[in-house]
């Protein structure tokens, strides 16, 4: 077999390449194969620099402006957590006050939830429907529809005592309709001072005996008692004392015309004086 040469230009054959392995892989350097040569930069001719462009300007000020945003948003945190008590007062722990409230330092001024200025009426508070249930606030009870007290002028009062037979048992007083705390039996709602009048124990004078005859017509002898009586002015609506009325005489110098006593003692104590009050209310309600 004589020996083959490759045309002119040719490419020799790779003697570490089986023929079975495929193309040879491209050497590095030497002659390329058929075709014409690649491209390679002309010497001579200036190569062009590359083109600017604003691309990473751009990225670098958007990333600025996002820490900026992010150092705004964080100081508007942090003014949040330093001034937050003025928007927020209870969202933020805090030992001072808000800059707007006044008060000692580390007090809350804003009111607890669910805590109540008025004051509440206790568990003797009743309705009044009639004059005469004013009498409860003489047993430490309050009228829930009596007027409020704002005050001795234009007060209007009423006043009642109680019994030395039945001390719990309080009857209305009555004083001149010419008098401004004067107040109608229908008006009670317009009551706001209730005097109370009170039997002072060991006050009983000297009886009187008085000769009447009772529903049978038969002639019966009553022991007439004066004694003493303590004055107590109170807020109707609340209870509250406001006032004293000092001492009011209930005398018994005179038998009267009609009387009430008790069967079982022929025992019946003296009103207090009318006119005694209503001094006692002129003084307390001018």
């Amino acid at each position: 077999m004589s020996d083959s040469y490759p045309p002119y230009g040719g490419q020799q054959p790779d003697p570490n390449v089986t023929p079975w392995s495929g193309p040879p892989a491209p050497q590095q350097g030497g002659y390329p194969g058929y075709g014409p040569p690649a491209q390679a930069p002309q010497f001579g001719a200036p190569i062009p620099p590359p083109k600017k462009s604003n691309k990473g300007l751009i990225i670098g000020l958007a990333a600025g402006a996002v820490v900026l945003v992010l150092a705004i948003c964080g100081a508007g945190i942090g003014l949040v957590l330093v001034n937050g008590d003025d928007d927020e007062p209870t969202t933020v722990a805090t030992s001072g006050p808000s800059p707007d409230a006044g008060g000692t330092p580390g007090t809350d001024a804003s009111p607890t939830p669910g805590q109540d200025d008025t004051e509440k009426p206790s568990n003797n508070a009743v309705t009044a429907r009639y004059s005469s249930d004013l009498s409860n606030v003489c047993e430490g009870g309050q009228i829930l529809n009596a007027a409020a007290y704002n005050g001795p002028s234009g007060a209007k009062a009423y006043t009642f005592s109680n019994n030395p037979d039945r001390p719990t048992s309080w009857s209305s007083k009555s004083v001149g309709s010419n008098k401004p705390y004067y107040a109608k039996s229908a008006d009670f709602e317009t009551v706001s001072v209730v005097g109370c009048l009170k039997f002072v124990e060991g006050s009983e004078g000297a009886p009187k005996a008085c000769q009447y005859k009772d529903s049978s017509d038969k002639q019966v002898t009553v022991n007439y008692i004066s004694s003493r009586y303590t004055l107590t002015f109170y807020a109707a609506k609340t209870g509250e004392k406001i006032g004293d009325g000092g001492t009011v005489n209930a005398p018994a110098a005179k038998c009267p015309s009609f009387i009430s006593y008790n069967k079982t003692t022929m025992k019946s104590y003296a009103a207090p004086d009318s006119g005694s009050i209503e001094a006692a209310l002129d003084k307390f309600l001018s």
